[in-house]
């Protein structure tokens, strides 16, 4: 498992989000500066983020992105989840641990291990919410 630069940016999005949330609707222009990351690179992520509804949008003059749930009830495994499609070790494990794409799974020795880290890694970022994050030190 390895997390590509979508799922980090699109977490630093919800922590942004969630830093400034008493500020209403944040535009993306002022995420993308606090955040150091291209603004056309974030639009593809929040346009991600708002279509599986994790964020409201608001267009207009003072339109942005805000969270529209409190937010402990985002959990890091569902963000990292949206962007990366999968977080399992080992390929065979892509479509989810109850369901292994391989051939020789019958027989392979090592199949038992990747499944227990694969759910240890989903039980993991499944358990840390963004108010976890925020606390800083408390994961």
């Amino acid at each position: 498992m390895k997390v590509s630069t979508r799922g980090r940016y699109a977490l630093r999005v919800m922590i942004d989000l969630a830093q400034n949330q008493d500020s209403g609707f944040i535009s993306l222009k002022d995420i993308a500066e606090r955040q150091g990351v291209s603004m056309k690179y974030l639009e593809s992520i929040v346009a991600m983020l708002n279509k599986a509804g994790l964020v409201d949008s608001y267009r207009g003059k003072k339109g942005g992105y805000r969270l529209n749930q409190p937010i402990e009830n985002y959990t890091i495994g569902s963000i990292i989840k949206l962007t990366e499609g999968s977080l399992a070790p080992v390929s065979c494990l892509e479509t989810g641990a109850d369901h292994v794409n391989c051939d020789k799974a019958a027989e392979c020795i090592t199949l038992p291990m990747w499944q227990k880290l694969d759910k240890i890694i989903d039980d993991y970022l499944e358990s840390v919410s963004l108010t976890d994050l925020l606390k800083r030190g408390n994961v």
